[in-house]
């Protein structure tokens, strides 16, 4: 109880220190401060305190506190004065003097004190802000309130600290208090800008949707309120993009179906970004009848999405779909006006998730047509293979080498000179210029000269002969290579064409000047300012690299074993993978992951821990690299299986490449599944050797996850 000073009793006060502890006392001024220790602590000498006391105010100091009242409204008016005078120090150690006398004060000087400290820039003092909501939470938890600890969030967030961040966003979540839509916006914007944040934001709009769907099944008023909107989903996916977390993206990708959030125009290519990422060439498929219906004015816009399937074709090395959706993907779009008045483009549409034949598959709703136009996205992505000028789109010369190239590997010369035919009519409709003799110089600059004097008889046969520029070109490299019975049969059938050729000193003379009309100098002209690589740059590149991609029956592997896991048939799936162990063909992390989703979604964690053993033989190998995404799925997966030695390992790989962990959805992980596991057990007590092991791995992990 405070000592109340009157006038009357006390013309002297003084704060007395024993170590950390402060008294306020009133002495009479007969008294000296040794007589009032006396009195009260039973002496001084001896009386077991290790230090002097030590006094910190005099009599005038005194004389004026002697009309304040008692020393519970000094340090209110204390604490008041320092937060009206921006005093945070003050404050600070004022605020923790009345808590040690008096506990929290009230509820409206706490929530200012909190504010004030959000106010600051200073990282030190945010965190002093989070300490004392999480102080405040213990004892007073009624003290905080939204708008409050929304203040909050949002200085972290612009402070770049997702970590304090998440662990209030994941407060208020569990009381029901998120911020508004808007806020929340923010939030996100500001966290998926590092990778980090990438990370914790991710897995905060996952346990906001597990929220969500929890309300809504019981039908609470709050649902609208907690539901994540496109634009939060968009954040996190193109997060997902840009740190190459694919797998945590695919995940994203089902909570929007889930959830019922219906995708953008921006999702779209997002999402197709994931699945080229993830190689998942028959997710992406499902959505290019629907983009081919839409009206030309949305074909810069979906560019980005025609070259994500196009890379995926090249993946999966199949080249004839490749040169089919080259020479089509302008057709539909042709044939379309720029608003097609009898359809409704404001009917979301339904894409299946995994198999179309599945019963309970899940299903996301689609708006092709819509854009926001507040988006803090960009539309443009990159055009390695496909770009777009005057509404049209044409194939770089990236893609043009890729079709080269592989039409090479299958020995498809004709089917090539076919494909440049029809391209070349479909350059020619736009104005472009010939690209046929630009394939024979590339072709000849990689040696190629089987397939180059293969394409000159393919367009003879097809009624489309070439100039003379590509027979000189070509009959030129024969006789630099002293290939002299070539160069004969090229000479004869270059006079037959009608050019009158003439040789000298490995030198050709094209005496018909005017076939060489329309020899072009670039294969295509694209629509960016920065100098593209020539076609035979570009082919050199693709012939030098295409040993080093991912096997095509890995892609086509891999798609299978997806498809039986969304469909629970995880014999199928493993019977995939042992045929892949069998042909001696390196499983990826898509391959163990799809596996593990699988097994996650059945609740089968023992399979997953030999899945682990697998993934643990081949990295020691180092021809498996394993993402964060990967890592942290599996941790979690062994958290709900209970197997804490498996955890401890993932904790330790995970820690060893540097990756950061998200402690805080790790504990509360472990708080739902096994909150009261070993709770009173004791090594010493443990009844087999198998117990004690498992309990020493349980107290790791809640050490390390500080789990008191």
């Amino acid at each position: 109880m405070a000592i109340k000073l009157t006038r009357k009793m006390f013309v002297n006060t003084c704060f007395i220190s024993f170590g950390s502890t402060r008294f306020l006392v009133g002495l009479n001024s007969n008294h000296d401060p040794r007589f009032f220790l006396g009195k009260t602590f039973g002496g001084f000498e001896g009386s077991g305190f290790i230090s002097r006391p030590q006094f910190f105010c005099r009599a005038t100091c005194a004389e004026r506190l002697s009309w304040e009242g008692s020393s519970h409204e000094v340090l209110l008016s204390k604490l008041e004065n320092a937060l009206k005078d921006l005093k945070l120090d003050e404050a600070w150690e004022t605020f923790n003097d009345f808590k040690r006398l008096y506990g929290f004060p009230s509820h409206l000087l706490v929530s200012r004190f909190i504010t004030q400290l959000s106010y600051s820039t200073t990282p030190h003092w945010l965190l002093k802000a989070c300490d004392l909501v999480m102080m405040v939470l213990k004892e007073k938890s009624n003290h905080l309130q939204p708008d409050m600890l929304t203040k909050l969030v949002l200085s972290l967030a612009r402070a770049q600290m997702p970590v304090p961040l998440s662990m209030i966003l994941r407060l208020m979540l569990e009381k029901g208090l998120l911020p508004p839509m808007n806020v929340l916006h923010l939030l996100f914007l500001h966290m998926v800008k590092t990778e980090v944040g990438t990370c914790i934001a991710s897995n905060l709009l996952i346990e906001i949707c597990d929220y969500y769907m929890r309300v809504c099944s019981g039908k609470s008023h709050r649902a609208n309120l907690l539901k994540p909107d496109t634009m939060i989903f968009n954040l996190v996916l193109d997060s997902c993009v840009r740190f190459a977390s694919s797998l945590k993206g695919q995940q994203i990708i089902e909570l929007m179906s889930q959830t019922g959030v219906v995708a953008d125009a921006h999702s779209i290519i997002i999402i197709a970004q994931i699945h080229e990422l993830n190689g998942q060439r028959d997710e992406l498929k499902k959505f290019k009848d629907h983009v081919a219906t839409l009206p030309v004015a949305f074909i810069s816009h979906y560019r980005q999405y025609l070259e994500c399937l196009l890379n995926l074709h090249f993946k999966f090395d199949d080249i004839e779909a490749a040169a089919e959706l080259l020479l089509g993907m302008n057709r539909s779009w042709e044939s379309r006006p720029m608003k097609d008045s009898g359809k409704d483009y404001q009917k979301p549409c339904f894409v299946p998730i995994g198999s179309q034949n599945l019963r309970n598959g899940l299903k996301i709703q689609v708006m092709f047509e819509h854009q926001q136009n507040n988006s803090a996205l960009k539309a443009e992505g990159k055009s390695d293979l496909v770009f777009c000028r005057d509404k049209k789109l044409f194939p770089s010369n990236s893609a043009l080498s890729k079709l080269i190239n592989g039409y090479k590997r299958h020995g498809k010369i004709n089917e090539l000179s076919k494909f440049l035919v029809g391209l070349k009519k479909e350059l020619d409709s736009s104005g472009q210029s010939s690209l046929l003799s630009d394939v024979i110089d590339a072709c000849i600059s990689l040696g190629w000269m089987e397939v180059a004097h293969d394409i000159l008889d393919d367009m003879e046969s097809l009624g489309d002969p070439l100039g003379s520029s590509a027979y000189e070109a070509l009959l030129t490299a024969y006789y630099k290579r002293n290939m002299f019975r070539e160069g004969d049969v090229l000479l004869t059938q270059s006079r037959k064409a009608g050019f009158v050729m003439e040789v000298a000193n490995n030198s050709v003379i094209c005496k018909n000047v005017a076939a060489n009309v329309g020899r072009s100098s670039l294969c295509i002209k694209e629509a960016s300012s920065i100098c593209q690589p020539t076609l035979s740059e570009c082919l050199v590149q693709e012939a030098s690299g295409s040993d080093k991609a991912i096997s095509p029956i890995t892609y086509e592997l891999n798609s299978s074993i997806y498809f039986f896991t969304k469909a629970k048939m995880m014999g199928d799936a493993l019977n995939i993978y042992r045929r892949m162990q069998k042909m001696k063909i390196q499983p990826t992390e898509q391959t163990f992951m799809y596996l593990v989703c699988g097994y996650s979604s059945l609740e089968m964690y023992r399979d997953i821990t030999i899945l682990w053993g697998d993934m643990k033989r081949i990295m020691e190998s180092r021809t498996l690299t394993v993402s964060s995404d990967s890592y942290e799925f599996l941790l979690l997966n062994f958290l709900r299986g209970g197997y804490f030695e498996r955890v401890m390992e993932v904790i330790g790989y995970m820690n060893k490449c540097n990756m950061y962990i998200d402690k805080c959805m790790c504990k509360n992980e472990y708080l739902k599944f096994h909150k009261n596991l070993y709770r009173s057990l004791k090594a010493s007590k443990a009844r087999t050797e198998v117990q004690g092991k498992r309990l020493e791995h349980v107290q790791a992990f809640k050490k390390w996850a500080a789990i008191s």
